[in-house]
């Protein structure tokens, strides 16, 4: 039996039990009828890893051992996020669908029992930890072939509502104080499943860059009374040269110190915190720019791009008035045949270096014919 739940934009949302107990949420806007049932053999689930603190950083590092078997790189007769049909049973046992979320099959996170909290922070002498918080993942649609540019507006909004729908649910979680949901495409980022699909990871911890992120908006508040974003934007707008498309309720830009050959930033012109705060007018004009950006980014080598597209909003508990909602998509593609190698600079001292000016890199967006 199957709850179900309306959301906003026409957007149904079914739950479904899965054979080995995680939960299938369908969201469909097409008054569809969900009640397909797992026929796989029950599995048991993987136990939750461990959270282990590198002291010389002050950063969690999640050991998730578990996660080394997981399936790569699958033929498409074999994908296990296409629907199921015949004898190939899926994680999707429906035959269709619009847009899925499951709990991932190989956490690196999940649901703690009991109470939970971070062990305390006494440098090399810190206990290990239970790695604790929830990782989802979110199928765009169950046509193998593709990717997010190839969607519809229509999709792409059912899309944004999920996303929206699981930030809002996730959040009532106590041990949960980060979301990030994000895309990897292509092998050159390390894509394991070539499903048009992405990822909600939900953390017990802010991430690093959360973090400075935070400190650095914080100090900037003390500093000015203003939220740093706003000045950002407010910089992008006025210079013009580093926008790529905007409509009535969102901008494009290339960030002014941006650290890849091609890096987009897609944010509200309206600031909001996170995902949930997004105003009905500013959701239904989501599609519009983001498939934009997408085409005009595999339109500038005539080729598809391998990028990673991560949404940055406020933590669940705090900066909630520092931090502002934006969509980033990175791409390591410099030049047809040519990638970014994060090298020395990059991987070891967290050193950027550009080889390609803003500026130009948001030229050629620009440039590209729809």
């Amino acid at each position: 039996m199957s709850e179900q739940k309306k959301l906003s934009a026409g957007v149904i949302r079914n739950n479904l039990a899965m054979a080995d107990g995680r939960t299938i949420r369908y969201y469909d806007s097409q008054g569809q009828s969900r009640s397909a049932q797992d026929q796989r053999p029950k599995e048991e689930q993987p136990g939750i890893g461990e959270l282990r603190l590198d002291p010389l950083l002050n950063e969690w590092v999640v050991m998730a051992a578990h996660r080394q078997g997981r399936i790569f790189l699958p033929p498409k007769e074999l994908c296990p996020l296409c629907p199921t049909k015949g004898e190939l049973l899926t994680e999707v046992p429906d035959t269709n669908y619009e847009v899925v979320v499951f709990d991932n099959r190989s956490p690196s996170l999940r649901k703690p029992e009991g109470d939970w909290a971070a062990p305390d922070m006494v440098g090399p002498e810190t206990d290990a930890g239970t790695a604790a918080g929830k990782c989802e993942v979110i199928c765009f649609t169950d046509n193998h072939g593709g990717s997010f540019k190839d969607l519809t507006p229509q999709r792409v909004r059912v899309l944004l509502e999920a996303w929206i729908d699981r930030v809002r649910e996730l959040s009532q979680e106590p041990y949960i104080h980060h979301i990030a949901p994000f895309e990897n495409r292509g092998e050159e980022v390390g894509v394991t499943l070539s499903h048009p699909h992405g990822q909600i990871y939900a953390y017990s911890y802010l991430p690093s860059r959360v973090q400075k992120m935070l400190a650095v908006a914080r100090k900037y508040m003390d500093e000015t009374g203003k939220v740093l974003f706003d000045d950002v934007l407010a910089r992008e707008l006025k210079d013009q040269v580093r926008i790529v498309a905007k409509n009535a309720h969102w901008v494009a830009f290339v960030p002014y110190a941006a650290r890849y050959p091609f890096e987009i930033h897609v944010a509200p012109l309206n600031p909001v915190a996170d995902l949930a705060e997004l105003t009905p007018e500013q959701a239904d004009a989501f599609p519009e720019i983001s498939l934009e950006v997408m085409r005009r980014l595999d339109g500038v080598f005539g080729i598809d791009m391998a990028y990673i597209a991560t949404w940055h909003q406020a933590p669940v508990r705090e900066g909630r008035d520092l931090l502002r909602l934006h969509w980033q998509i990175t791409s390591v593609r410099r030049a047809p045949g040519k990638l970014k190698y994060l090298a020395g600079s990059e991987s070891a001292m967290g050193a950027f270096i550009m080889d390609l000016k803003p500026e130009q890199s948001a030229g050629q967006l620009r440039d590209v014919e729809l």
